[in-house]
């Protein structure tokens, strides 16, 4: 089995010395490098970037540069999908986006699960869980949400957030960690 079959299946895989990874990593580097650079009235090119780079994308969509990823294709967008400034996802697994999302500057979402044992930390071994986010949430700025959380529909993170785990649909959560503070 591979290291991103291994990955793919949320098994310890080597993350940081697999060859293939590296090359998947540097090219979508590469490819965010270039969406990053462009003018914010290139609006075309930006598009044609992300919609190669992601997974899955809606007809409607705008993530504001500058923009950093791992891989790209594990991550998917809905429809009317808006990502502020400096929007990062660590897509080691995927991470998948309902339609009507909108987050704030400053946000990230993270897959990758590294080891406590410092030995296997060391080796570059990591494991990652999914991410998924349902659909018409709002993240206010500096948001961050960890590994395997599932977010529901009609949301709202407050900024400054760390979602450690599920939130419920019609939810209202805020602080670190994210607690339920009003029903909608």
């Amino acid at each position: 089995m591979t290291e991103k079959e291994k990955c793919a299946q949320g098994l310890l895989y080597d993350a940081n010395y697999d060859q293939d990874l590296i090359q998947e990593r540097l090219s979508c580097q590469d490819q965010c490098f270039h969406f990053n650079r462009l003018r914010p009235s290139e609006v075309a090119e930006k598009t044609q970037i992300l919609s190669r780079l992601l997974g899955k994308t809606g007809k409607n969509f705008t993530v504001v540069a500058p923009f950093n990823c791992d891989y790209g294709y594990n991550i998917e967008i809905g429809e009317n999908f808006f990502a502020n400034f400096n929007l990062v996802i660590l897509d080691e697994a995927k991470v998948t986006f309902g339609d009507n999302v909108f987050i704030g500057p400053n946000c990230a979402f993270y897959t990758a699960i590294h080891p406590l044992d410092a030995e296997r930390r060391n080796q570059g071994l990591e494991y990652a869980k999914p991410i998924t986010v349902g659909h018409n949430v709002w993240f206010g700025g500096n948001v961050v949400v960890l590994p395997g959380v599932t977010i529901g529909n009609d949301c709202v993170i407050g900024a400054g957030s760390v979602v450690t785990k599920d939130v419920e649909a019609f939810s209202v959560v805020a602080g670190n960690p994210a607690r339920v503070i009003k029903r909608l």
